[in-house]
């Protein structure tokens, strides 16, 4: 079974009082760098990114990471892929401290687990 580690980007950087909000497109960037070297247990990372933060990386696959840019609210993307990697049967595990988002992955059969966990690994 192919697991998936989708990436709430804001959530992420957000969880890092490194100056980001000064440079969120860098901010992005950096994390895109940590996620293409980091030695994650899932086979498919899936980084999303809202706002400013998408000039930092453009979207596609770079190795085992791929890049979505959320059209609008970076929530209902992370949802929207969620829901997609769980109907292709995959386990879908998405990285997030935002408690609502956490309620809707849960409703399509993905797991959670906190920044932290992600940035202990980089």
């Amino acid at each position: 079974m192919t697991t998936v580690l989708i990436v709430d980007g804001a959530n992420v950087v957000g969880a890092r009082p490194d100056g980001w909000w000064k440079d969120r497109a860098g901010a992005a960037r950096r994390l895109h760098e940590q996620l293409l070297v980091a030695d994650v247990p899932q086979d498919q990372v899936v980084l999303v990114l809202e706002g400013g933060a998408k000039g930092g990386v453009r979207p596609g696959r770079d190795a085992h990471v791929r890049t979505v840019h959320a059209p609008k609210d970076g929530d209902s993307t992370i949802l929207a892929e969620a829901r997609a990697a769980a109907e292709r049967g995959h386990r879908v595990t998405v990285v997030t401290a935002d408690r609502a988002l956490d309620a809707r992955v849960a409703g399509v059969g993905a797991t959670t687990v906190s920044p932290t966990w992600l940035l202990d690994l980089l």
